[in-house]
């Protein structure tokens, strides 16, 4: 079992920048690859970010290409998702996923494993 702590949320104003961090514990010798979701009020979760087990490969949805990147440091089993630019829009409660399948997938269901989420809340 992985369990997945997000840090790094919080208030922000229109223009500013986040640094979100997902750590890994369990049995982390196994490949994972890793995704952020977000979910605003009222609305289904939605994909934002992925990333292969390697981090060779990224995927970003539409309305985060050029202000989000995700990366991984798996010395120390983490992602990190840097968010400039951020919009109130981007306001929403920020979720890290893992699954074992090494590929990135933009795709919640292939996700095994949730952490407990993150605020974001971005002021205009």
């Amino acid at each position: 079992q992985v369990q997945l702590v997000e840090s790094g949320g919080g208030l922000v104003q229109a223009g500013g920048s986040l640094r979100l961090s997902c750590a890994a514990s369990g049995p982390t010798g196994s490949r994972y690859a890793m995704g952020w979701f977000r979910q605003a009020p009222g609305k289904e979760r939605e994909f934002v970010a992925a990333i292969s087990w390697n981090g060779d490969t990224t995927y970003y949805a539409d309305f985060v290409k050029g202000r989000f990147t995700m990366s991984r440091d798996n010395a120390k089993n983490t992602v990190y998702l840097q968010m400039n630019s951020l919009k109130p829009e981007d306001t929403a409660v920020y979720y890290c996923a893992a699954h074992t399948r090494v590929m990135a997938s933009s795709v919640l269901s292939t996700y095994d494993y949730w952490g407990q989420g993150t605020q974001v809340t971005v002021s205009s």
